[in-house]
């Protein structure tokens, strides 16, 4: 009797990869958007970072504490969150906006529905999300890069994005394809440099982190539709290049789209979350208030990606035909 094997349910097939690895994978690949903030923002770049994910850690562990659950930020998870609301917001944002970002993304998003994988929508998105709403001038403060060291003043150059200046919300210039690329033009923290981006979404892509099917998709949808709307002019072609380079688009689709809680888990889901973020996101900026739609048209899907993974669920192996459907 004791020889008995055991036998326990799927699935069978292991990995060596943990949910510690992945956030540190994640990490890695954020380093080089951390280091363009740092030089096109300054130093207080690293002192939002710093409050963000000090915040963020410090209350996942007093929730648990309190709750007398399993203290489970030795996974990462809570550090991400706290990096990602980070690079979401403006160098200018005040420590105590950061604070109450840091508590709706982990207790309201995260540990009121259960903590980790049972979180609807992306926590740092909905910090994000809730900010925007609050304190929609504070969020919207961008300054030239370089024109800050460690602290704020108000004699700052202030500037604008270059999605509000297609939208005629703002006056100014726009930046050069180059600028935009390395990251030398207004925006938030994570968000200015593709060549960062890239840099960190082909690192999750080698390493297998995340798949390219919502991030292509996604911006690949936004190209397209830029493309459209501008009549299929090749002179307001820029106009395609500066909707993929500018904003979070970069950002929203490598990083917080593939979050495996709140993505789908087929490929077909994927590409249907990846096309409708895209969707939305062109029509926020298109129609809406708001020159920017990532973040919205990113939680939108977060909320519809049960009912994706239900029409999208393979059939099952072996099944007879009704039963399959």
């Amino acid at each position: 009797m004791e020889n008995l094997t055991i036998v326990s349910s799927s699935p069978h097939i292991r990995t060596k990869e943990t949910t510690a690895s992945i956030m540190r994978d994640v990490l890695i690949a954020l380093c080089p958007a951390l280091f363009c903030s740092i030089v096109f923002f300054g130093l207080r770049s690293l002192y939002i970072v710093a409050i963000t994910v000090i915040s963020c850690v410090g209350f996942e562990y007093l929730w648990q504490k309190i709750t007398k659950k399993p203290v489970t930020i030795s996974d990462g998870t809570a550090l991400v969150t706290g990096v990602l609301l980070a690079m979401n917001v403006p160098v200018t944002a005040p420590w105590w906006m950061m604070v109450i970002g840091s508590f709706v993304a982990i207790i309201i998003a995260k540990q009121l529905y259960g903590g980790v994988g049972h979180n609807f929508v992306n926590p740092a998105l909905a910090g994000r999300a809730f900010l925007l709403a609050s304190w929609p001038v504070l969020m919207t403060r961008w300054v030239m890069p370089f024109t800050t060291g460690f602290s704020i003043s108000p004699d700052l150059v202030s500037s604008a994005t270059p999605l509000a200046i297609l939208k005629g919300t703002q006056e100014g210039v726009l930046p050069s394809f180059i600028d935009m690329f390395i990251g030398n033009m207004s925006g938030c923290l994570g968000e200015t440099s593709a060549l960062a981006l890239i840099l960190g979404g082909a690192y999750l892509v080698i390493r297998k982190v995340i798949s390219p099917r919502i991030p292509l998709c996604f911006i690949g949808t936004v190209a397209v539709l830029s493309f459209i709307f501008s009549n299929g002019d090749l002179s307001s072609a820029h106009s395609v290049l500066y909707n993929i380079l500018s904003g979070g688009l970069m950002l929203g689709a490598i990083f917080m789209a593939t979050d495996y809680v709140t993505s789908p888990i087929t490929a077909k889901g994927q590409i249907i979350m990846g096309i409708g973020c895209g969707i939305i996101t062109f029509v926020i900026r298109k129609l809406g208030g708001y020159p920017e739609g990532v973040t919205y048209a990113i939680l939108l899907m977060n909320i519809a990606t049960p009912l994706i993974d239900k029409y999208c669920r393979p059939k099952k192996f072996g099944a007879v035909k009704k039963e399959a459907a």
